[in-house]
């Protein structure tokens, strides 16, 4: 039975746009992780780590290895912010 080539120009296309979409979606999740792996199933314990990395490097996901923790780090909580609201309201 004969194939009707004109058919191949829309089935291009559309395998192009499903792979143009795919690339995309996989290039924004790479560049909002920084190269790294998905996370998946983000518990507590996760998230505070998740605030603690981004206080001591200033993103999510970025990591240091140095057990002393820059000046920054004593003034960048948001504690120090809802004590004193918290002390505001009382």
């Amino acid at each position: 039975m004969p194939v009707p080539f004109e058919s191949f120009i829309p089935f291009a296309i559309m395998s192009a746009m499903f792979v143009v979409t795919g690339t995309s979606i996989q290039y924004a999740q790479n560049k909002r992780n920084e190269g790294k792996a998905i996370r998946y199933s983000i518990d507590h314990w996760d998230r505070k780590m998740m605030e603690r990395d981004k206080q001591l490097t200033g993103t999510k996901r970025g990591q240091v290895d140095d057990p002393i923790a820059p000046p920054e780090f004593k003034v960048n909580s948001a504690w120090k912010v809802y004590k004193s609201l918290r002390n505001d309201i009382i």
